[in-house]
């Protein structure tokens, strides 16, 4: 495996941290709360916890199985992870209302790949082989 992609032991405390905040709070506000606005926003914010502390180690392994070019930086693992984190509490507000179909749940599903792919096209894009990532300067290969 290459040295400069993340290993999933290095995301798991953060992961950890985030399962046990996100599901601890989730619990306490099916179990004590009534469901008014302030606890509903309670509701989904610890939903995208927990589930985002979920998805972290999932990305951070196919991120490892499957490199790319540019390796993905830990910025790049949480942000897919956070995109699964804030799926399944967008098909939950969407149930509130009944407004969520199958086809809606997939469209939103694929919007958040288009939308995860041009960013990674964007970094692909502006990639330098060789170059030191966050030093500002850039070496070429070439010299």
């Amino acid at each position: 495996m290459d040295k400069t992609s993340i290993s999933i032991r290095s995301v798991m405390p953060a992961s950890l941290l985030l399962m046990v905040l996100g599901w601890g709070g989730f619990i306490t506000v099916i179990l004590n709360a009534t469901p008014n606005g302030g606890t509903r926003w309670v509701f989904f914010f610890t939903a995208v916890m927990a589930l985002t502390g979920m998805a972290l180690p999932l990305t951070a392994f196919l991120n490892r199985r499957f490199p790319s070019l540019p390796p993905p930086t830990a910025g790049v693992i949480v942000r897919q992870a956070i995109w699964f984190g804030i799926y399944l509490p967008t098909l939950a507000w969407l149930q509130i209302g009944r407004m969520l179909t199958l086809p809606l749940a997939v469209l939103l599903a694929l919007g958040f790949l288009i939308i995860e792919y041009l960013l990674r096209l964007r970094e692909r894009s502006q990639w330098k082989p060789g170059a030191e990532i966050g030093t500002g300067d850039i070496q070429d290969r070439n010299e």
